[in-house]
């Protein structure tokens, strides 16, 4: 089965590009299902109510977050109903939300997806390592297929993250800091890695931003708004093909599409 996870979609212009071309992209990549990480949706930081029908309703089939999973706080519950999407697993047990999404697709395939945060370089959370072991003891007899979104910082700590999921899931694909790599792998075990996917939204500023702002602040030292970018439109993400009888990969594909 064909899965393309697509990176962080930053602001709302991204997400109306990825409502459009949903349709499109399945038909034309063979693609059995869509994940997408909207962390960054709602004007680069969160993801609201409206945001999450938008997507859903264009057929995106589950939808990671990460550090800012809680900014905007309408979303809460349609975190704690929808089994569609989920917060950090790796957040404080107290913390509102699913800590794995999961659905089954019309081909009777289970997938299953979740999101740790990484610590190095982030804001505390609890140990990722030990996040993956308890929540694949009790996702694996759920899911045939298993996403797992690296949210992180550090190179380093997402292919660690990576080494220790080798064979126990299907892809370990990095997002967060919105640039794709050039590593996208096999690893020894079956699982399909990639340090970073890459961001869908507006690439002619810095990470999404409009550069001006971002270039007062590094002058400065001052903080201030950074309002988003607004021109050259790209999606970026991975297709991996998962085998559902092993739930491994066979092959890891990076995808890059410029807005019509």
């Amino acid at each position: 089965m064909r899965i393309l996870f697509l990176g962080d979609v930053v602001g709302g212009a991204a997400i109306d590009l990825v409502v459009c071309r949903a349709k499109v992209l399945r038909a034309t990549h063979q693609l059995d299902a869509i994940v997408v990480n909207a962390e960054n949706a709602a004007a680069g930081s969160g993801l609201v109510p409206s945001q999450f029908r938008a997507l859903t309703l264009a057929g995106i089939d589950l939808i990671t977050l990460g550090d800012h999973a809680l900014r905007k706080r309408e979303i809460v519950p349609i975190l704690e109903s929808d089994p569609r999407i989920c917060r950090p697993a790796n957040l404080a047990p107290q913390c509102p939300g699913r800590n794995f999404a999961l659905v089954t697709l019309p081909s009777g395939v289970r997938l299953a997806a979740f999101t740790v945060l990484g610590r190095t370089f982030m804001k505390p959370a609890e140990c990722p390592i030990e996040a993956i072991d308890r929540l694949l003891q009790q996702i694996q007899p759920l899911a045939d297929v298993v996403l797992v979104d690296l949210h992180a910082e550090a190179t380093a700590e997402k292919q660690l993250l990576a080494r220790h999921l080798d064979g126990k899931v299907a892809m370990a694909l990095g997002t967060h800091t919105h640039v794709p790599t050039a590593d996208a792998c096999i690893m020894p075990k079956g699982t399909a890695f990639q340090t970073d996917v890459g961001m869908c939204g507006p690439h002619d500023g810095v990470l999404g931003r409009q550069t001006e702002a971002v270039m007062r602040s590094a002058r400065t030292g001052m903080t201030e708004p950074w309002p988003l970018a607004t021109g050259d439109l790209r999606l970026h993400g991975t297709i991996v093909d998962a085998d559902p009888s092993t739930g491994l990969a066979r092959s890891i594909e990076p995808f890059s599409e410029r807005a019509p």
